[in-house]
């Protein structure tokens, strides 16, 4: 083994123990740092591809490791996170949504893995960390909204991770947002703040999430060519 690998894979492994981590805080109760780690793990993420591009030793290994990691950081801790939080009080059906966020975010991992050749300049779907964030910052946020409007949310997010709804990969390589979309979903986001300036970290996932909706909406009906 390529000793300079121990760095990415080892990145990868801390974003892991940091998830589980997080698991062992919600099974305390201890919902704030359940959350925490959930978006320390997204950081450490976002490093381990980073660094191994740097040291020059991507491998086949380094890409299953990193998505054997999210599928249990950002896949499984913040759906029993969420279920814990907000759904234990609808019993099965909580469960049963709270699983289905997390094989959202498996299929997500495993289309991006057989499509990460082919699909350049955007993410196919909302990526697993950003739906954990959303979580994640809801949990911090101060918001309260009822079980059943947490849970759809939940459902939402799932389906989200899974669609063609096309998100920026900020790269450099092409932005597919449209000006009217962005600004009709910055300005419900200035709204919410206005309602609860505390909760800006679920607001600005909030309004990440509804502005690739929309842009989907806006382009299905203004610019369809532009998804062929």
């Amino acid at each position: 083994m390529n000793p300079r690998r121990i760095v990415p894979n080892s990145i990868s492994g801390l974003s892991l123990v940091l998830g589980v981590l997080s698991i062992f805080l919600t099974m305390q109760h201890d919902f704030f740092w359940a959350a925490i780690f959930i978006v320390l793990a997204v950081c450490a993420d976002s490093c381990d591809g980073r660094a191994a591009r740097l040291l020059n030793c991507q491998g086949e290994f380094g890409k299953e490791l990193d998505s054997l990691c999210d599928v249990c950081s950002f896949g499984v801790t913040p759906a029993i996170l969420i279920y814990v939080y907000a759904l234990e009080s609808l019993g099965i059906c909580g469960q049963i949504i709270a699983s289905l966020f997390t094989f959202g975010g498996a299929m997500r991992l495993a289309r991006f893995n057989i499509n990460a050749s082919a699909v350049h300049g955007y993410f196919q779907g909302m990526p697993i960390p950003a739906g954990a964030c959303v979580v994640a910052t809801y949990v911090v946020s101060g918001f309260n909204f009822p079980p059943l409007a947490v849970a759809i949310g939940t459902l939402a997010i799932a389906i989200i991770m899974y669609s063609n709804v096309r998100y920026p990969d900020f790269k450099g390589k092409g932005n597919p947002l449209f000006k009217g979309p962005v600004i009709l979903s910055a300005a419900i986001g200035i709204y919410m703040l206005f309602t609860n300036f505390s909760g800006w970290p679920f607001i600005c996932m909030f309004t990440y999430t509804i502005c690739g909706i929309i842009n989907k909406l806006y382009v299905e009906a203004f610019h369809k060519s532009y998804e062929q």
